[in-house]
């Protein structure tokens, strides 16, 4: 698997994996009902550095790398993962990160910090956590969980 960064033509794909997931409602804290425009205007936005994870010339996942706000901020840097469908399972999201441990390093970030994680999608906590980020605090019944209902959400972060 190599990871790099995302070009013209990988946008259709990336597009291909972003737009069920946030459709589905259950990850991000994003409108569910985006067009495929809408989908690449909010994963290609201009402070996004996004990237692909392919093998054998087909995008498994992809990620953006952004720092987390601006000002006395910027020096935290925050991602967004997904992965294909058919790729979930096989490392692919634990790739993406920590190539970006490594990209946010080189760029200069101090620490990456995830502003949402949400509590019920528990194999992403899991790996996160196993990547050495920590939970830092606990925002109650801040998502939406379109079959769960109100969950909490998590501040996780990690010093580079």
């Amino acid at each position: 698997m190599i990871i790099r960064p995302a070009a013209d033509a990988d946008r259709a794909v990336i597009v291909d994996i972003v737009s069920p997931v946030l459709a589905a409602g259950e990850t991000y804290a994003i409108d569910r009902d985006l067009d495929a425009a809408g989908v690449a205007a909010y994963w290609f936005m201009p402070a996004h550095e996004v990237f692909v994870a392919e093998e054998d010339g087909q995008v498994l996942g992809t990620y953006y790398l952004m720092a987390n706000q601006r000002g006395g901020g910027a020096h935290v840097a925050n991602c967004g993962y997904m992965t294909a469908p058919a790729a979930q399972g096989k490392g692919v999201a634990r790739q993406m990160c920590l190539h970006s441990l490594a990209r946010a390093k080189e760029r200069g970030f101090r620490a990456m910090q995830f502003n949402h994680v949400v509590s019920s999608n528990s194999r992403a906590v899991a790996l996160w956590q196993g990547l050495g980020f920590d939970i830092v605090g606990t925002l109650p019944k801040a998502f939406q969980h379109p079959v769960h209902g109100f969950v909490d959400s998590y501040v996780m972060f990690r010093e580079l």
